[in-house]
């Protein structure tokens, strides 16, 4: 079947035939469906801004595809194949892994920055398979695994398009096939960068390095990243090279929750009309509600969402108290943030083997019980490709008014975790969840501080970075209360992957 494309506004028409215009210039012609060989030392960078709803993802998707059709490769970080000097390639790329699995629901076959940093290296034996797949080389005859075995590999990447997953499907583990991770050494060629408000100047500076032909795709109306003073890496380009698509796409499906998002615009608008507004809309539309009390059963799979970090820990504690955790262990569902790895240089294979399987500083995770070693833990990482691993982990709770975090147990070094029933708006950027609850009185303070960010209120850049990672449900919770749970914490709905899980990160040593 024809897949049809999406008709593009003005904004959007306008800004596809300059970044057309600016790939021409790098000898890809989507139009004629021409690619040239890449030209050394010519570099070029753009950026799409718009607010959320603007059609930014929706363009993204449509260039993606038509570059896939014009003979540009599509790199993912499984396996890359043999290099070719006429080689042209893409990569579409996410801060987070949450931000890059809202890219593949929609069909972009994206991935995140750290992933496509460190790439994976193939025991020669099943390098042999991978090229088969990618359709390099002729079906391979490999010991131990049959033919019933490399038809199952076969029809999972025809569909899924990962070298991984295919093997996993073949019955390998991660382990049988992939022998380590390597720092890229190559330069790419074309970037897409998605959620490109949360990048810093360093990280802006280490992919220009390696994409020559960068686009960038962000909200200017997001909150900054830390220590960059309110501005963004879009301040650092021309104003040529800087786009803004301003009709919002979604509203036409009238969503309150965007229409709140936008309303944020108006320097008239006070904390209290907001939340007038708010109460108005929640009375004749279930997608948004105001809430008496933080509902706690919605906290194990989409944290509450708070501007101060106290707030953040009274809440993760009145979660584990009411789930009656112990403070010893953790219980299976609770969820985590990854909060770093904490392993000296020598073990800097262990540490690229956690970083590349989505262990990277603020993914979230879903503790499923103990490893099989003390100080190992079982993990399902949200967003991910290959969600399940297990770990040595450093798990920290804190408590509140008290400077050290407890630690119920750990390994010697690993992954460090802290607890994931509440976040900070700032770290929740780049997420989005079915159902959103905000803690309106931590937004109170905020404007009664009467701080500014970039112009704005802070406040209000908090609320709409809030309001805008629901996708369908909001829950603006006015008062500081905790429900009690309708049901216990369960891992059921993470054990039905859509992937055989990889452990690539065996536990026969302790790390």
């Amino acid at each position: 079947m024809t897949e049809i494309s999406p008709v593009l506004s003005d904004d959007q028409a306008t800004a596809y035939d300059t970044i057309a215009e600016m790939l021409r210039g790098a000898g890809v012609d989507i139009e004629d469906g021409v690619c040239l060989p890449a030209k050394a030392g010519k570099t070029s960078a753009m950026a799409v801004m718009g607010k959320a709803g603007s059609g930014k993802t929706l363009l993204l998707a449509q260039m993606c595809r038509d570059l896939k059709e014009a003979g540009v490769d599509i790199v993912s970080g499984d396996y890359e194949g043999r290099n070719r000097k006429d080689r042209r390639t893409l990569a579409v790329l996410a801060p987070t892994n949450k931000a890059a699995s809202v890219l593949r629901l929609r069909g972009v076959p994206a991935t995140t920055i750290h992933r496509i940093l460190y790439t994976p290296v193939y025991d020669p034996e099943y390098e042999r398979i991978a090229e088969w797949l990618m359709g390099e080389g002729e079906r391979p005859e490999i010991e131990g695994l049959t033919d019933i075995a490399l038809d199952r590999a076969q029809a999972f990447f025809a569909i899924n398009k990962s070298v991984p997953g295919a093997l996993a499907a073949a019955g390998l583990r991660g382990s049988d096939f992939i022998t380590g991770w390597k720092r890229r050494e190559d330069p790419l060629d074309i970037g897409f960068i998605d959620e490109s408000s949360m990048l810093d100047d360093r990280q802006f500076d280490d992919l220009r390095e390696i994409f020559p032909n960068l686009v960038l795709f962000g909200d200017p109306a997001q909150l900054a990243p830390v220590n960059q003073s309110g501005t963004m890496v879009f301040d650092r380009l021309a104003d040529q090279s800087k786009l803004m698509l301003n009709r919002v796409h979604r509203q036409e499906q009238d969503n309150p929750i965007l229409d709140l998002a936008h309303m944020l615009a108006d320097p008239q608008l006070g904390f209290e009309d907001f939340e007038a507004e708010i109460t108005r809309i929640a009375k004749h539309d279930e997608r948004v509600r105001i809430g008496q009390r933080v509902e706690v059963d919605l906290m194990a799979r989409s944290p509450v969402l708070v501007w101060r970090n106290a707030t953040r820990i009274r809440l993760i504690n009145a979660f584990r108290s009411v789930y009656d955790a112990p403070d010893d262990e953790l219980l299976e569902g609770e969820p985590l943030i990854c909060d770093g790895i904490e392993l000296p240089l020598k073990h800097r294979r262990k540490r690229l083997d956690l970083e590349a399987r989505g262990l990277i500083k603020g993914a979230q995770v879903i503790y499923l019980g103990p490893g099989r070693k003390p100080g190992f833990s079982r993990l399902h990482v949200i967003g991910a490709e290959d969600p399940q691993v297990s770990a040595a982990s450093i798990v920290k709770i804190e408590k509140p008014d008290e400077e050290e975090p407890f630690i119920p147990f750990a390994a010697r070094m690993g992954a460090a975790f802290l607890h994931g029933a509440a976040v900070t708006i700032h770290k929740a950027q780049g997420s989005q969840w079915n159902t959103v609850q905000v803690f309106a009185p931590d937004l109170w303070a905020a404007a009664r501080t009467g701080r500014s960010e970039a112009g704005q209120a802070l406040w209000k850049r908090l609320a709409y970075v809030a309001i805008t990672r629901a996708q369908e449900n909001l829950f603006w919770v006015v008062r500081n209360r905790l429900s009690r749970p309708e049901t216990p914490l369960s891992v059921a709905d993470l054990k039905s992957t859509p992937r055989a899980p990889l452990t690539l990160l065996q536990e026969t040593e302790e790390i």
